[in-house]
C-alpha cells in the first residue's frame, strides 16, 4: 500500500483513515478476543500447580513485564522500519506464546511462556496506538480511539464467555491455543491488510524536529505535566485491571460467591457489552466538550466498580459492578489516548505513544504482584479498595493540574 501524503484532500485523508481504522479494528478485535478467553482461566490454570495468590499474581505481571520492556522498542522500531512490520512480528511473538502456554509442564515454564506473549502483545499494542496517532488530527482523535478502544474492550470483554466454555468443556489449556490462533490471524492482518502510516508523522516533520534523535524526543514527550498524569491515569487502570480484574475478581466470583467460569465469563461479556454501547458517544463527547470533562469522571467511575467487586455478596452484586466496570472502562480507554497524542507533536507520535504505554504497562508488573501480596496477607477486598483510593487520588490530580488539549470552539 503507497503512503498517504498529508497534503492529499480532507476527503481521501477521511477514506484512509476510516480503512486503515476498520482493519486495525479487525486486527485488535481478533487478538484480544483471544486474550480475553483467558481471563477467567489464568488464576485457575496457575493454582492448579499448587501455588500463592501471589505466584499466580506473578504469572500476570510477567506478561506485563514484557510488555514493558517492549513499548520503547517497539516506538523505534515503528519508526525505523514501519508499523506493519511491528504489528506483524507482535502478532508472531504472541501466537508462539500462547501456543507455549497451553503445553507448559512447569509453573516456571508457564511463565517464561507468558513472557515470550507479552512481548508480542507490547509490538502490537503499541504499533496500534502509533497508527491512531498518524492518521489522526485533534479535532476527531477522540472518536477514532474510542471506536479502536470499544472494539479493544469488547473484545476482551466478551473473550471470557467462549475462554469459560472452551475450560469448562475441553480443558484449562485450551483457551491458551484458542489465543495462540487469535494471535496469528491478527500477524497476517497486520501484514497484508494494514495500510502503512509512518510517512504521515514523516511528513509532520519541521525543521526543529528533523533532527532530533529517539532518544531526545522521549525527554521532550515527558516533560509536560499533563503526560505525566495521564500516563499516571494509565498505569491506574492498568494495575487495578491486572492485579484487580484478571487477577483477584475471579477468585472473588469462585471463591466467595461460588460462580463457575463461565458465569464469570458471562458476567464480564455483558459488562463488555454495556461499554461498548457507551464507547462512540463518549468518543463523540471527548471531542466536543474537552478530553478532562470525560477522563476525570470516568476514572472514579472505574474505582467505584472495583469497590463494588469488593463489597460482592451474591451473582446480581457480580454482575452489577461488570456493568460498572465494562461502561467506565470503555469511556476512559479512548480519553488518555487520545490526551496523550494531542500533548505531543504529530512527529513524535512513534515516541510519545510508546512512552504512554510503556507507563501504563508498568502497571501490568506492580499491580498483580502488589495487589497478590495485599490478597495473600489482608484479603481479597483489601487491595480492591485501595485501588480504588488510588484511581479517585489520580483522578483528581488530573483534574487539578493537567491543561486541557481539546480547545472546544
Amino acid at each position: 500500500m503507497p503512503y498517504l501524503s498529508m497534503n492529499q484532500n480532507s476527503a481521501s485523508q477521511s477514506g484512509f483513515e476510516r480503512k486503515v481504522l476498520a482493519w486495525l479494528c479487525l486486527l485488535i478485535g481478533v487478538n484480544q478476543l483471544g486474550f480475553g478467553a483467558i481471563i477467567p482461566v489464568l488464576p485457575l490454570y496457575a493454582s492448579e500447580y499448587g501455588v500463592s495468590q501471589t505466584a499466580i499474581g506473578m504469572t500476570v505481571a510477567i506478561y506485563g513485564l514484557a510488555r514493558l520492556v517492549s513499548g520503547l522498542p517497539a516506538g523505534k522500531l515503528a519508526d525505523l522500519l514501519g508499523r506493519r512490520v511491528v504489528l506483524a512480528l507482535g502478532g508472531v511473538l504472541s501466537a508462539a506464546g500462547n501456543f507455549w502456554c497451553a503445553y507448559a509442564a512447569s509453573l516456571a515454564e508457564l511463565i517464561a511462556a507468558r513472557f515470550v506473549a507479552g512481548i508480542g502483545a507490547g509490538l502490537t499494542l503499541t504499533a496500534g496506538m502509533i497508527i491512531l496517532a498518524d492518521i489522526t488530527s485533534t479535532a476527531r482523535r477522540g472518536r477514532v480511539m474510542a471506536i479502536y478502544q470499544g472494539v479493544f474492550l469488547f473484545a476482551v470483554g466478551i473473550g471470557p464467555l467462549p475462554g469459560g466454555y472452551l475450560a469448562e468443556n475441553w480443558g484449562l489449556s485450551v483457551p491458551f491455543a484458542a489465543y495462540g490462533a487469535a494471535s496469528g490471524i491478527a500477524a497476517i492482518v497486520g501484514w497484508f491488510f494494514v495500510s502503512e502510516t509512518r510517512s504521515l508523522a514523516m511528513s509532520d516533520l519541521t525543521q526543529g524536529h528533523a533532527t532530533i534523535p529517539f532518544k531526545l524526543q522521549l525527554k521532550q514527550v515527558l516533560k509536560p505535566i499533563g503526560f505525566r498524569l495521564v500516563s499516571s491515569i494509565g498505569f491506574m487502570n492498568a494495575v487495578v485491571r491486572t492485579g484487580g480484574l484478571f487477577a483477584i475478581v475471579p477468585i472473588i466470583g469462585t471463591t466467595r460467591l461460588g460462580l463457575e467460569a463461565s458465569v464469570i465469563g458471562l458476567c464480564m461479556a455483558i459488562g463488555s457489552i454495556a461499554g461498548l454501547l457507551a464507547t462512540y458517544p463518549a468518543g463523540v463527547l471527548v471531542d466536543k466538550m474537552g478530553r478532562k470533562p470525560v477522563i476525570v469522571p470516568a476514572t472514579m467511575s472505574v474505582a467505584l466498580a472495583f469497590i463494588m467487586f469488593a463489597l460482592a455478596q451474591d451473582f446480581i452484586w457480580f454482575l452489577f459492578a461488570t456493568v460498572i466496570w465494562g461502561v467506565s472502562s470503555a469511556v476512559s480507554g479512548a480519553a488518555p489516548s487520545a490526551y496523550a497524542a494531542d500533548i505531543s507533536p504529530k512527529a513524535h507520535g512513534a515516541a510519545a505513544m510508546s512512552t504512554y504505554r510503556t507507563l501504563a504497562d508498568a502497571g501490568y508488573v506492580i499491580g498483580p504482584i502488589a495487589l497478590g501480596l495485599l490478597a495473600d496477607g489482608y484479603g481479597l477486598s483489601v487491595p480492591l479498595f485501595l485501588s480504588a483510593g488510588l484511581l479517585v487520588g489520580v483522578a483528581l490530580a488530573f483534574l487539578r493540574f493537567a491543561p486541557e488539549t481539546r480547545v472546544v470552539t
